[in-house]
């Protein structure tokens, strides 16, 4: 069992405090164990939740556009979807988020922007913000 030093309780708490409990409590689970994979996640702990997430100089939503559009942009769609659902905590709206993949299709492909449309629509019927009756280009017989 790895112990946690204070930059890494301190990102766990903040991903936590966004995420929910459980959430919290599989990830602080997984920094905290010596299985494989654990460094990577006390790494995130570190890094992402701790050094950038708190870093001051733009808003947490802000930064919740900017990691949505990269992770759109490396068509990362698991991870995408936490970071949708980050987002939603952070401040954003539906229509910004579409508004997100508008502005990004002529950017990185309509193939892409599929993939990104699934998985954000996935992750907000999850979060349950989906406007009713939307559904995915799978489930409309277009992909």
């Amino acid at each position: 069992m790895a112990k946690l030093d204070e930059k890494q309780e301190i990102g766990v708490n903040f991903i936590a405090g966004i995420m929910g409990e459980k959430f919290g409590d599989a990830f602080r689970d997984a920094a905290s164990s010596d299985r494989f994979g654990s460094p990577i996640t006390r790494m995130a702990a570190t890094a992402c939740f701790h050094d950038a997430w708190q870093h001051p100089g733009i808003s947490r939503k802000e930064k919740s556009i900017a990691i949505v559009s990269m992770l759109v942009a490396q068509r990362q769609p698991l991870e995408l979807k936490n970071h949708v659902k980050i987002g939603l905590a952070n401040g954003l709206t539906v229509a910004e988020l579409e508004g997100i993949l508008v502005q990004l299709a002529p950017y990185v492909g309509f193939p892409c922007i599929a993939t990104a449309t699934t998985a954000v629509v996935e992750a907000m019927r999850e979060a349950g913000v989906s406007p009713d009756g939307l559904e995915t280009a799978e489930e409309r017989g277009l992909l």
